[in-house]
């Protein structure tokens, strides 16, 4: 005869442990190049490593620093030839060219601030890139994100944004002496195409700077013309300065894309973190439940018990 607990013994295994989903736990598959004692082998750690890098932002960061390596290098040593070319050919008074030299020595202290700069600048993004990445969450577990942390990639986003705004004025200002020089050197070239025309003279074709104001109208001479202009263009000090003008305007060409990459970079890494965080407060309220659930079940064992 079954009696009364047995029969509620019998209905509670029935109601809880039937209805009770089976859960399948994932056996790992056995692997050639792991150990016995469960260390893995060279090759594999290799594999996962290079799974951890952000090859998006270590792109950006190596096309950011050469961008900037271009403009600031080729840049101090281009603004040292203009100086040696205005002070032997355009402007022989010392106090005419005064301020330029002080403007040009200030630019040339800027652009050491900048190289600096952006030295620390990439290293910091390229770190940021490593730790907001999901290799990274495969390589090291689970990660909590927190307000402080959305807070400094935003922060990130921002920064980046007004600086490729800035960049793009670099880039624009440092096409100027691009067009400065083209101009003298396409100058020069008609002048070597008319040594064979007799009718058209050389020496009326002339080239004045005081007309772009970066010397005053005082100056003197202030221009060149003829063969004092081609004997300009053949000199090193103009071949190099032109040449490092049009690389350095290059670089920050290439330094304005690498801050757009860095920008779409910084713009997908945020809105991870923002998904990370709704995911992660699922998570916990998730877990909360479960918890809940399950000290239903054990009051509901031990009342049983006690019962029985």
């Amino acid at each position: 005869v079954i009696t009364r607990p047995e029969m509620e013994i019998g209905r509670y295994h029935w109601m809880y442990r039937s209805s009770r989903p089976h859960r399948y736990h994932h056996v790992p598959a056995v692997r050639v190049n792991v150990s016995p004692l469960g260390i893995q082998g060279c090759f594999e750690c290799c594999i996962k490593c290079l799974g951890g890098v952000p090859y998006a932002s270590l792109v950006a960061t190596i096309l950011c620093f050469s961008g900037v390596a271009l403009f600031c290098g080729c840049g101090h040593v281009a603004l040292t030839g203009t100086v040696s070319i205005l002070e032997q050919h355009f402007s022989t008074t010392a106090s005419d060219h005064a301020l330029l030299s002080e403007v040009i020595q200030l630019m040339q202290y800027v652009i050491y601030g900048i190289a600096s700069f952006f030295f620390l600048y990439g290293i910091i993004l390229l770190a940021e890139g490593f730790y907001t990445t999901s290799a990274v969450k495969e390589l090291h577990g689970e990660f909590k994100t927190t307000a402080c942390g959305r807070c400094i990639s935003g922060m990130f986003v921002f920064l980046t944004y007004v600086l490729g705004v800035a960049w793009l004025g670099v880039f624009g200002f440092s096409a100027v002496p691009v067009f400065m020089f083209y101009n003298i050197w396409s100058t020069c070239e008609v002048i070597k195409s008319l040594q064979t025309n007799v009718t058209v003279p050389g020496d009326q074709i002339c080239v004045d700077i005081r007309q772009y104001g970066i010397i005053p109208w005082n100056a003197v001479p202030g221009k060149a013309c003829g063969p004092i202009l081609e004997n300009i263009c053949n000199t090193n000090e103009f071949y190099m300065s032109y040449h490092l003008f049009i690389v350095a305007c290059a670089g920050a060409g290439a330094t304005v894309i690498a801050l757009i990459h860095f920008l779409m970079i910084l713009s997908s890494n945020w809105a991870y973190l923002k998904d990370a965080s709704k995911m992660q407060a699922y998570q916990d309220i998730k877990a909360k439940e479960e918890q809940e659930l399950q000290d239903i079940q054990s009051r509901s064992k031990e009342q049983l018990n006690s019962y029985t």
